[in-house]
């Protein structure tokens, strides 16, 4: 039977000598082979992570008309919630399908960058404003959990370097000011066969550099593609879920991998809900594969925005 990958970063942060370079040896072969790893002793406070499924939960057992005040206001604005019906994932990779079984809320960076950017899309997408339901503590849990993600993204990231045989600074610069979102899902108990082709989430890649999902521990749904099977994801209390992103792909020249992966849909499911990090470099970092620099770069906000709006409905 498959069994994903677990990493220690703790451990690994307080490591040295042969034990840091097999722990770097370990993260490669993850992330080059399945593109998905378990994390644990993460260090992301337990409060934390409470107070922010507290108050998800109470975002989406609210009625529709009342959930609908925090609606995004127009197609293609990112955050707030997006109802039923308004998203196909597996559209980012030209698949057709019915739209996914879910909801979602989702909110932005929590500050602004000091320093101007040329580009004043980076504002009209990425930077507008979140829109916050009216639930007492609601933006605090929210906030307090986004800071968290920030900060276990730039340990991750700097495994990531180390891993890569880099300096551990190596990303620093890139993700200073990271456009990152997060998204809390919702996928409703289903009582009847979907349509054809249709999912909770159609298959798809994630866009950026990676993603830390917490999914609601001892629930199931969530599948990775390996070698055209389909290998479910386990949901353990106390780790979160990382995989690698196609921006990460394209950085290590296609050395890692960004996994096809879905949630998949069928009769009498109970209903599942997750907490999605998307952490995306700077809207301006220009990304090469490492160690070159001959080719055309990838701008990473302009990059993540086309793939955002290519899966709208």
């Amino acid at each position: 039977m498959f069994k994903l990958p677990i990493f220690n970063i703790g451990e690994f942060e307080n490591s040295t000598g042969d034990l840091r370079k097999k722990f770097c040896t370990d993260l490669d072969r993850f992330c080059s082979e399945i593109g998905f790893l378990l994390i644990e002793n993460h260090g992301v406070p337990d409060n934390v992570i409470e107070s922010q499924w507290t108050a998800v939960n109470k975002f989406f057992s609210q009625k529709t008309e009342d959930k609908k005040k925090a609606s995004a206001p127009y197609p293609g604005y990112p955050y707030g919630w997006i109802g039923p019906n308004k998203e196909a994932l597996a559209a980012s990779k030209g698949d057709k399908t019915p739209p996914d079984l879910k909801e979602s809320f989702n909110g932005g960076p929590i500050k602004i960058p000091s320093k101007k950017i040329k580009d004043d899309r980076a504002y009209e997408f990425c930077y507008q404003p979140t829109i916050w339901p009216e639930i007492n503590g609601f933006q605090k849990a929210w906030t307090d959990y986004y800071i968290e993600m920030e900060k276990l993204a730039r340990k991750i990231m700097s495994a990531f370097a180390e891993a890569l045989n880099l300096e551990p600074n190596f990303f620093k610069n890139y993700i200073e000011t990271p456009i990152s979102a997060l998204r809390a899902l919702h996928y409703p108990k289903t009582t009847i066969v979907p349509e054809e082709g249709q999912q909770r989430a159609g298959a798809h890649t994630d866009y950026g550099s990676l993603t830390i999902l917490l999914p609601q521990p001892d629930t199931s749904g969530l599948q990775l593609q390996i070698k055209n099977q389909w290998i479910d994801v386990p949901a353990i209390k106390g780790t979160f879920v990382i995989n690698i992103g196609d921006l990460m792909e394209l950085w290590t020249g296609r050395r890692w991998k960004s996994t096809l992966h879905r949630v998949i849909a069928k009769p009498n499911q109970p209903e599942r809900k997750s907490l999605a990090f998307f952490h995306q470099p700077n809207w301006e970092a220009k990304i090469y594969p490492i160690g070159e620099n001959k080719k055309e770069p990838v701008i990473s906000g302009p990059y993540l925005m086309d793939k955002f709006l290519s899966t709208r409905t």
